[in-house]
C-alpha cells in the first residue's frame, strides 16, 4: 500500500535547473532504497540515480553525473533529484522507484512506482 507521488516537473530553457520531489505515503516504508528513472518517447527507460535508505550511497547514471544530484529526508519520507545544467537531452517523464533493499541500475528490480513527471528542456 506503499504509494509514491513525484512532483516539480515542468519546462525550463537549456541551462536551467528543476528540482523533483518524490514523497512516500503508507506504513511498511522504512528500509527502501530509491531510485529515479525516465523514458522518452521512443526511448528505453533508462536509469538516472539511487540512493540507500540512510543516504550514504548514491550512485548516477553516466549521462547525468556532475550534474544531478539525488538525496532524500527520511522524516519527510521524501526523495529529491535536484538536476542543474539541463539539456534538452534531459526531457523525459520521470519516475520515482522503491525497492526494499539495496540500491540496484535495473527498473525490473523496483517495484513500487509514482506515476511520473514531465521533463522539458527546451534549446
Amino acid at each position: 500500500q506503499v504509494q509514491l507521488v513525484e512532483s516539480g516537473g515542468g519546462l525550463v530553457q537549456a541551462g536551467g535547473s528543476l528540482r523533483l520531489s518524490c514523497t512516500a505515503s503508507g506504513r511498511t516504508f522504512s528500509s527502501y532504497s530509491m531510485g529515479w528513472f525516465r523514458q522518452a518517447p521512443g526511448k528505453e527507460r533508462e536509469f538516472v540515480a539511487a540512493v540507500s535508505w540512510g543516504g550514504t550511497n548514491t550512485y548516477y547514471g553516466d549521462s547525468v553525473k556532475g550534474r544531478f544530484t539525488i538525496s532524500r529526508d527520511n522524516a519527510k519520507f521524501t526523495l529529491y533529484l535536484q538536476m542543474n545544467s539541463l539539456k534538452p537531452e534531459d526531457s523525459a517523464v520521470y519516475n520515482c522507484a522503491a525497492r526494499p533493499g539495496r540500491p540496484t541500475f535495473t527498473s525490473d528490480s523496483y517495484d513500487i512506482w509514482g506515476q511520473g513527471t514531465q521533463v522539458t528542456v527546451s534549446s
